[in-house]
């Protein structure tokens, strides 16, 4: 059943709920930056930004946003989970220069008569007086309904009572959490819907936690039961299995219901980056909107649809999001894949040399090296200045190296056909190396020549597991001649510039011979 498009307010609640991850705890200069960004660059709705009363930190953390969002305009977009302690937490909130608590409830019998021995009678009792102290002092008030899940399914007349005895108080939003994470999409939709239906004239906020991976799914039952807001968290922090990811919501809302936002999707992922970074908590690789991966493409049949016709494009697109569609390189590559990354580098190649590299690139992905677009530019300049020279042959290889210890590298080498199994020792893998051929290439009347300059970087912006490039200038008597090498081991990639030069040399000697 289509559901009638609206607006829907996002409540992130990322410095509260999101900050109640293990391991997790902002500083106040990082609860500052990221209110300032959710709010001014990202344009949520409001903002949860602590529980009152925790400690000297958060109070000054929540004074600074508060400052800052009534100098900006956004005055009442800040909240504060408050208890129900009479005047305590109100004032707490008061003196941050806060406007709004969220003031945290029992929603089920069970928690109100367990956790704080008291009848539905009590507990509400306690509720208005806070509520009326809080009203007094010109706070606006919303209520949670904490463990509203369970009570609606184990104890809904208790759910009924405390919100008949609540409706008429003045809250501005009554916020019903699945504190647990154990509700299904239709028991959402169930629920949400009786809950509007009884009290058409109050705001009701969904409040899901993602025990079950359900999070998202449920915020689509509920907005679609009639909720008029919804909460949700950067990166899904939050509690145990954490909360709704906001950009899964945001997108999804949009896209999947027509719901109408106030956020600035462009933001989303600066937004998830600079959390990542205070939180210390990494977004998977494969995270929806978020993820390093989620706008790379693989196979080389789907580069190839793009390149056709955009066929494996969609409405969810990487531009949304300042970000950019890739066409990774490895041994799924095909053709479409390599020409995607050529048009990036605006680089040409002929059939021939296309066919070439892929071959290179099938190659290092058939050996589990990771390859990117910055890797492409070395991997062809080494096989653009390859020759088929094949007069020696790098059979096997082992190299060991240790710290005050003398290095050592055992070969086995085809050199013309005839077989060698050689190993030498040195100062550094590449030396013991070098000390090893020379071995075995005296029975050719050879010598590798001297190095005139040694050079190895990794592309720009690389990583410790990126492609290495080894250029190495080779004094070779009346010239000086230099050679590449490209591996992820920067001393293979020297013997792979070793060996291109050897191969060069000898090729001239049996020319001249000829």
């Amino acid at each position: 059943m289509a559901t009638k498009s609206r607006f829907i307010q996002l409540m992130d609640t990322t410095l509260r709920d999101g900050e109640q991850t293990q391991g997790v705890s902002f500083t106040p200069a990082e609860k500052v930056n990221i209110a300032k960004a959710l709010l001014q660059s990202l344009r949520v709705d409001r903002i949860e930004v602590a529980s009152a009363r925790v400690s000297a930190g958060e109070k000054e953390a929540v004074t600074n946003i508060n400052q800052w969002a009534k100098q900006e305009g956004f005055d009442g977009c800040v909240e504060v989970l408050g208890f129900v302690d009479h005047t305590r937490s109100v004032d707490w909130i008061l003196e941050t220069g806060g406007s709004v608590i969220n003031l945290l409830t029992k929603g089920s019998e069970k928690h109100c008569r367990e956790q704080l021995g008291k009848t539905r009678e009590q507990h509400t009792a306690d509720i208005l007086q806070t509520v009326d102290y809080a009203l007094s002092r010109s706070l606006k008030v919303n209520v949670y309904l904490e463990d509203w899940s369970n009570g609606y399914q184990n104890s809904p007349d208790y759910v009924y009572a405390l919100m008949d005895s609540l409706k008429e108080a003045g809250i501005s939003h009554f916020m019903l959490p699945d504190t647990l994470g154990v509700m299904s999409p239709d028991e959402v939709f169930t629920s949400f819907s009786d809950m509007c239906r009884c009290y058409p004239a109050l705001q009701f906020d969904f409040h899901p936690h993602n025990d079950y991976g359900l999070a998202t799914a449920n915020v689509m039952a509920a907005v679609r039961a009639g909720a008029t807001a919804v909460h949700c968290t950067v990166n899904c922090l939050g509690e145990r299995a954490g909360n709704a990811s906001l950009a899964e919501v945001a997108v999804v809302l949009r896209d999947k219901m027509n719901m109408q936002l106030s956020i600035d999707e462009t933001h989303i992922v600066r937004l998830s980056n600079m959390v990542e970074n205070f939180s210390g908590k990494r977004v998977a690789a494969n995270a929806p909107i978020v993820g390093s991966d989620v706008f790379t493409q693989t196979a080389g049949i789907h580069a190839d649809g793009d390149h056709k016709g955009g066929l494996y494009k969609s409405r969810l697109s990487p531009e949304r999001f300042s970000r950019s569609r890739s066409y990774a390189l490895g041994k799924m590559s095909g053709k479409a894949s390599l020409k995607k990354n050529l048009e990036l580098l605006e680089i040409d190649l002929s059939e021939e040399n296309q066919k070439k590299v892929l071959a290179r690139i099938v190659s290092l992905g058939d050996s589990k090296q990771t390859i990117t677009t910055d890797d492409l530019p070395f991997i062809i300049a080494d096989v653009l200045e390859s020759k088929n020279y094949q007069h020696i042959k790098l059979l096997n290889c082992f190299i060991t190296s240790g710290l005050h210890l003398e290095s050592t590298a055992s070969l086995r080498l085809d050199v013309n056909g005839a077989k060698h199994v050689i190993s030498g020792a040195g100062n550094g893998g590449f030396d013991a190396f070098i000390d090893a051929v020379n071995k075995a290439m005296k029975e050719h009347d050879y010598t590798v020549p001297p190095l005139a300059d040694y050079e190895v970087r990794i592309p720009k912006g690389g990583h410790t597991d990126a492609l290495t490039e080894c250029v190495i200038t080779w004094n070779c008597g009346s010239e000086l001649r230099k050679t590449r090498g490209v591996h992820a081991n920067q001393v293979f990639a020297a013997i792979m510039a070793t060996l291109k030069i050897i191969n060069m040399q000898l090729h001239e000697l049996n020319q001249n011979t000829a």
